[in-house]
């Protein structure tokens, strides 16, 4: 399902989808990288953006509203490259 390099990043591309899929009690096998959140998971708006807040608690990142996120390989590359761990 997902395909990363590090144990880090692999670490973090696990939490992002168990946060995405708990949103809407998707299963995480479910999920695929290239899955829209809107148009093939029924994500709305509002579940985008609690998505977000909760990225952003977990991960102690910013993500910008105008950051363009429309699937799951967004969220899992957004995080994965902003993260501190990712920086170290």
């Amino acid at each position: 399902m997902i395909a990363s390099t590090s144990p880090s990043s692999r670490a973090i591309a696990q939490q992002v989808v168990r946060i995405i899929s708990k949103r809407k009690a998707i299963k995480p096998s479910r999920l695929r990288i290239s899955s829209n959140l809107s148009r093939e998971l029924g994500f709305d708006t509002v579940d985008v953006v609690d998505i977000i807040l909760e990225l952003e608690r977990s991960f102690h990142i910013i993500i910008p509203d105008e950051v363009p996120i429309s699937t799951v390989g967004d969220f899992v590359n957004y995080v994965a490259t902003h993260t501190p761990e990712a920086a170290a």
